[in-house]
């Protein structure tokens, strides 16, 4: 994966020990904390390669709660303190974020996680339904729960270790009294649309990396927000990890793989399919500056307003992809961006967005989507 980071504020392709955004090797799509709400996928990985378990000893057992193994899954910890005795590898500890439900996004960025370690590094998924993320009309118990398979996923594409601890763990005390705020960044876009989402999945993120202590954490852009402000997280509080982004996986039909897409009839995909069509289209007039990308955009989306079943648009925004500040000008020559949008088909909420680069026309290598398998 070679999305077009280069001079972007906030990037960072150095040694681990910096904090920082990199880029991944494979496509991937997050629906890791952000695109969650109350649903849940049900479409499996590509086959990967297993691998052998890294660093798993020195945890507890099963008999005290800690660990569970077996020879043909990942070691499985179900405590904080089962966490926190897990050897280090020889090389490299990567962390991937989910609220389980896996599906092949969620394959390929353990996929990458794999491949950036290597044999003597560690791949530790986390599975965890985050309260903290759930707001009003977003049913927390209704949030699909399928760890036997999310386990059997995350072998199958390299995980060594998959952490999935129960709430009480967490927060043993039930909603903790210090949270972290994702500030004025986390009130825009999504933001807005789910107010509080963003300062609970900082909170989350936060406690996982001082739980599992990787020196990699990768991300979906798909959940372009998000990983934004995860990133700007790790720069301000100093978090020595790197933040890799690993771009979205597409369907064949240009959709971006979400676990929401299971939910669309086949006729509510077909006007969603305009969602990538408006990203695409804009990002060849990238080179024009913003007022072309976003009457671009919006003509698309304009024209899907009147398919049946309509497409109604949430928003549609081009941002600074370092602080998701909306861009109106392009100044000072080419600068990266992110083009964004939500839209609403049926009664299902979908997101995605294109990284481009204001002052050339293309859309930053995502002009070749990477899709589902590969």
């Amino acid at each position: 994966m070679t999305p077009n980071t280069a001079g972007s504020p906030g990037i960072s392709t150095g040694p681990s020990s910096n904090p920082g955004t990199s880029s991944g090797t494979s496509g991937g799509t997050s629906d890791v904390l952000g695109d969650s709400a109350v649903t849940g996928g049900t479409s499996g990985p590509s086959p990967g390669p297993p691998a052998p378990p890294n660093g798993t000893a020195g945890a507890p057992g099963a008999a005290d709660g800690g660990q569970e193994a077996s020879a043909a899954r990942p070691s499985l910890l179900r405590t904080v303190a089962a966490a926190r005795a897990l050897a280090r590898p020889e090389g490299a500890r990567a962390v991937v974020m989910t609220m389980g439900a896996l599906h092949a996004g969620h394959a390929a960025l353990v996929r990458a996680a794999r491949e950036r370690v290597g044999p003597e590094g560690q791949v530790v998924v986390t599975v965890f339904v985050n309260p903290l993320q759930f707001g009003p009309g977003e049913d927390l118990d209704r949030y699909p729960r399928t760890l036997d398979a999310d386990v059997e996923l995350a072998g199958r594409e390299g995980a060594d270790v998959v952490f999935a601890p129960a709430a009480r763990e967490v927060y043993p005390e039930g909603v903790p009294r210090v949270t972290l705020a994702a500030g004025t960044m986390g009130e825009r876009l999504e933001g807005a649309s789910r107010p509080g989402h963003f300062d609970g999945m900082l909170t989350v993120v936060a406690k996982l990396l001082h739980l599992t202590a990787p020196d990699l954490a990768f991300f979906g852009e798909k959940d372009a927000q998000q990983l934004a402000l995860i990133s700007r997280m790790v720069r301000d509080l100093d978090f020595p990890v790197e933040i890799v982004g690993v771009p979205t996986v597409r369907e064949p039909d240009g959709l971006a793989l979400s676990s929401r897409n299971g939910y669309l009839s086949e006729a509510e995909r077909v006007s969603a399919r305009a969602l990538s069509r408006a990203l695409f289209a804009a990002g060849e007039r990238a080179g024009e500056g913003p007022r072309a990308v976003l009457e671009t955009a919006r003509a698309v989306l304009r024209g899907a307003a009147a398919a049946q079943p309509p497409v109604t648009t949430d928003y549609v925004a081009l941002v600074d992809p370092s602080d998701f500040t909306e861009l109106t000008e392009t100044t000072g020559g080419p600068r990266p961006a992110v083009l964004a949008v939500a839209a609403r088909v049926g009664s299902v909420r979908l997101i995605d967005n294109v990284r481009l680069t204001l002052g050339r026309s293309d859309t930053a290598g995502a002009n070749e989507p990477q899709r589902a398998g590969r």
